[in-house]
């Protein structure tokens, strides 16, 4: 399973870049290879300054191991050795209109042979639009139904917990679907698992570029950046107090450059900003909740 995960996630990478260089039509990712200093490494790719990404990256990593005490006490592991591999992915669009996404897949094996995959897709728009919203989550309830019809609920409801600023009492947009230590158990075997990963891995990119292409081109002005940079500056406060793999990696000494590559080129924190009432930066706040149902927005 390990070297079949493993190329799975080299390919997903590969598609996903050209996937994306192809919608943008200006930008190239650039490739940055490293090597972690337990055993393995990876391919950090980072593209910038396109028609519609201002920054963004597409890393894949497959990493060998031992974890610190703390770190495997925390995963309830008995053995620190472990292997890790998957696709992490973020992207800041300049047009404010163009919505913030991130998604990754991840498979992790523990050294007493437990073996498990996590994941998700989640879409940070700083204007909501309700149909696009409904659309977003109508494309990953699908790719959700063909593998077990309670999946989107589950991980729609642990995606509304987990991308959550807890010190804001907000979510950090309108969620998607997130989940974790997806074994196999007597009703899904870890290829069931695996095949559901993989599905949802491929339903990213027409999902997110299709969006993108209903917005890359509207107009928009200085209020509307100035609300783009405060909701870029959540989105930072998100990745760095809350945001468990940012923590796994700088506890594990992982590449700093890899793991802060989430972060936008430029955010804002404005003191006590509030939006005016009845404006769209407003309604865009009021729905910044858990336990909407977006598949019924309307």
């Amino acid at each position: 399973m390990r070297e079949q995960v493993e190329k799975f996630m080299r390919q997903f990478q590969d598609d996903l870049c050209q996937a994306l260089e192809e919608c943008d039509g200006r930008a190239r990712f650039h490739e940055d290879p490293w090597q972690h200093h337990t055993g393995g490494g990876g391919r950090t790719r980072v593209i910038q300054n396109g028609n519609v990404l201002e920054k963004g990256g597409v890393n894949f990593s497959a990493v060998t191991g031992s974890l610190p005490e703390k770190v495997a006490k925390s995963l309830l592991l008995p053995d620190p050795n472990y292997f890790a591999t998957g696709v992490s992915v973020v992207l800041h669009p300049e047009n404010p209109m163009v919505p913030i996404t991130h998604m990754n897949v991840r498979y992790f094996e523990a050294g007493n042979g437990d073996a498990w995959f996590g994941g998700g897709i989640d879409l940070t728009p700083i204007y909501v639009d309700k149909t696009q919203a409904r659309f977003f989550h109508q494309q990953l309830k699908n790719v959700c139904d063909r593998h077990h019809a309670s999946y989107y609920p589950e991980f729609k409801k642990w995606a509304d917990e987990y991308f959550y600023i807890t010190h804001r009492q907000e979510t950090r947009g309108i969620g998607g679907v997130f989940f974790d230590r997806m074994m196999a158990n007597e009703n899904f075997t870890i290829e069931d698992r695996f095949n559901f990963v993989k599905d949802l891995a491929y339903t990213f990119a027409p999902t997110y570029t299709s969006i993108v292409n209903k917005n890359r081109d509207l107009p928009y002005t200085e209020k509307h950046k100035q609300w783009h940079l405060l909701r870029r500056g959540r989105y930072v406060e998100f990745n760095l107090a809350i945001d468990r793999g940012t923590k796994f990696g700088l506890e594990t000494s992982g590449r700093i450059e890899s793991i802060l590559m989430s972060l936008p080129t430029l955010a804002s924190w404005e003191y006590n900003f509030q939006p005016d009432p009845g404006s769209r930066e407003a309604e865009t706040q009021s729905l910044l909740k858990k336990d909407i149902d977006w598949l019924n927005i309307f």
